[in-house]
């Protein structure tokens, strides 16, 4: 049996008061071996407003611009350089910090709050709210924007010259959409299958096929001609020069005594059906004494150029025939090519075969048919077509009030300013 006289002897006894201290110690320096999370820290030093000098070093740290793990390595170092009050000051800073954010009173520092929270543990931490001030946010967002203020001014003329470059494709973009007529009229060069046709052709020249043409050597054109129109109206018009070149139905036919007018598009929207939109673009280049040639009823008939004019829509009297000739063929387009301002007229005197051996036309114009007031132009552009329709009206005005809001803001962004 033990002897219980022995005496307790707390200078030699493990569980000592100077060992328990040692413990304590140890278990503290084990603790401020580990600091708060960087982005944690970091977060706390965005959050106030009032910061002390952790939180200002942090703060620096932040707003560097230097990447996660500089900054991480940076803190690392300044927290382990602190001494352990200064530690435990870091750590109190820290917990304030979260019962501020989250509205969780601040617990009661113990051994075990010092821990890293496990992997697990951060995962299921809830999103902090962001009480910045509104100062703060706005230093950030400048420093954001200006990538610290080591934008030069080669990034601002960058930016700019970036914003108008998009800008103007985008005009262009919508420009051709809806004007492409005009853009691209001046690269176009029409069939070049006509090269083969003959410049002299005899009297009883007969047309290579059955199809009625109009062939004019000089700008490459060898396109189909319809005739048997009787009405004069401008949308079926319109219709027929989807097909090609058309015969006007108040005019004479090629072989009789008169004037045969013809009409054919000087450029179109390629929206637009058909696929003779470009057939009279480059008819401006012919000048007297060219010629061109008509193919109708298995004939060839020959014309040269006498005359060429730019006359307006409303003048009609190009259709009638013309003093002093016999037999003549008129070719109308528009000009300038992808308008309807005016009408090019190019008139050719017929030169073979004879023109004396032309028959006279029994009538000229079908029962149904009336003397137009214009000339036929061009098919509707793209934008007439969209603006024609009920949602086209409204998306150009909704663009057109966008527009207006977007300059009203622009304007008045500096009286709102001087107002803050």
């Amino acid at each position: 049996m033990a002897d219980t006289n022995t005496s307790f002897d707390p200078s030699t006894s493990p569980y000592s008061s100077e060992a328990a201290a040692d413990l304590i110690r140890q278990k503290l320096e084990e603790i401020y071996q580990s600091e708060p999370s960087a982005l944690q820290e970091l977060a706390e030093a965005e959050s106030v407003t009032r910061r002390t000098s952790h939180q200002d070093f942090m703060y620096s740290l932040g707003t560097s611009g230097k990447d996660l793990a500089t900054i991480q390595t940076e803190w690392h170092n300044y927290y382990q350089s602190l001494p352990d009050n200064e530690k435990h000051v870091v750590w109190q800073e820290f917990y304030a910090s979260q019962s501020q954010v989250t509205g969780q009173p601040a617990a009661t520092t113990t051994l075990s709050d010092h821990k890293q929270p496990s992997n697990r543990a951060r995962t299921k931490n809830p999103k902090l709210r962001d009480v910045r001030s509104t100062e703060d946010l706005q230093k950030t967002i400048r420093h954001n924007v200006t990538a610290g203020g080591k934008l030069k001014a080669k990034h601002h003329l960058q930016s700019l010259a970036f914003g108008l470059g998009m800008g103007l494709l985008v005009v262009f973009i919508f420009m051709f959409g809806f004007f492409n007529e005009v853009f691209i009229s001046p690269f176009i060069q029409p069939s070049r299958a006509s090269a083969s046709t003959p410049l002299i052709v005899g009297s009883n020249s007969v047309a290579s096929n059955g199809t009625p043409e109009v062939i004019i050597p000089k700008i490459n054109v060898q396109i189909p001609v319809t005739y048997g129109e009787t009405s004069t109206n401008e949308a079926t018009i319109e219709s027929d020069l989807q097909d090609g070149v058309v015969h006007y139905p108040t005019t004479v036919m090629p072989g009789q005594k008169g004037n045969a007018a013809f009409f054919g598009h000087s450029s179109n929207n390629i929206f637009n059906p058909g696929h003779y939109k470009f057939a009279f673009v480059l008819l401006h280049t012919l000048v007297a004494g060219d010629t061109f040639y008509l193919t109708y009823n298995g004939k060839v008939y020959v014309y040269k150029v006498i005359s060429r004019q730019i006359v307006d829509p409303s003048d009609v009297s190009v259709l009638n025939d013309v003093p002093g000739q016999t037999a003549t063929a008129t070719l109308i387009t528009c000009d300038p090519p992808g308008t309807s301002l005016h009408r090019l007229i190019v008139v050719g005197q017929q030169i073979s075969p004879d023109p004396s051996g032309n028959t006279v036309a029994t009538t000229t114009v079908a029962s149904s048919s009336a003397t137009p007031d214009n000339l036929p132009g061009n098919g509707p552009t793209l934008w007439s077509r969209v603006a024609s329709t009920g949602l086209g009206k409204t998306v150009l005005i909704l663009v057109l009030v966008g527009f207006l809001v977007a300059i009203l803001r622009w304007i008045s962004a500096p009286v709102r300013q001087a107002f803050r």
